[in-house]
């Protein structure tokens, strides 16, 4: 029987659409990659005969030249199956380097922003977590130079949270003078940032201030 005699709602593409591809056969997924079959058998019937000699594992592991040998696949629909093999080997990848980081504390804060540590200017970076506490994203720059009030901007701040659809920032700055306690300039950025923060949704956890041997977290002093 050829695929366009089925019935349309079992042909595979066809049911893909209509069911999903979660509710679809190994062998019709594996056509609908093949496209068409070979003289005497539709491509569900060569999928089923190559799914049958290699188990879906190891037609994942075969090469170019493999694939391309065996009956019904050929150099075009191989290149097909190892495209598309691909795909879901980088998409796993992904999913497993994209482990994030979780902060909870300034002792995390700090294994993220130690190297504030050895810098000889003032450097500003945020940290962007989500609703679970996850880093999603982190500013190494927001500001380079002497904190002033006057020059930090609230929207130097918000405007990659908004981005990376953070709900949360944590600022986090160092003192090359090697001294944390923060400074009239450190109390009042971190005042209007915080305002601002809680108009736009978005909390200021805390602001970390990095000296050589020392740190000064505002939340840990009750400061936010």
């Amino acid at each position: 029987m050829k695929i366009k005699d089925l019935a349309k709602i079992e042909r595979p593409r066809e049911k893909l659409i209509a069911k999903g591809s979660k509710n679809l056969k190994d062998e019709e997924l594996l056509a609908i990659l093949l496209g068409t079959g070979i003289k005497g058998k539709n491509v569900i019937e060569v999928a089923k005969q190559i799914l049958k000699k290699y188990s879906k594992k190891r037609l994942l592991r075969l090469d170019y030249k493999d694939l391309s040998k065996i009956k019904g696949i050929g150099s075009a629909k191989a290149c097909t199956i190892l495209a598309a093999s691909e795909l879901v080997k980088r998409a796993l990848k992904i999913q497993e380097d994209e482990t994030l980081p979780i902060i909870l504390s300034t002792k995390d804060v700090m294994a993220q922003a130690v190297y504030l540590r050895g810098l000889t200017r003032e450097h500003l970076m945020t940290i962007y977590l989500n609703a679970r506490n996850e880093m999603v994203w982190k500013k190494q720059s927001t500001f380079i130079g002497t904190l002033n009030a006057n020059l930090v901007h609230p929207r130097e701040i918000f405007q990659p949270a908004l981005e990376h659809k953070a709900t949360s920032v944590i600022l986090v700055h160092n003192h090359p003078s090697g001294d944390p306690e923060p400074s009239e300039d450190d109390l009042e950025i971190t005042k209007r940032i915080v305002e601002v923060g809680k108009i736009m949704g978005i909390d200021v956890l805390d602001h970390v201030i990095i000296g050589k041997t020392k740190i000064f977290g505002f939340k840990d002093n009750k400061l936010i």
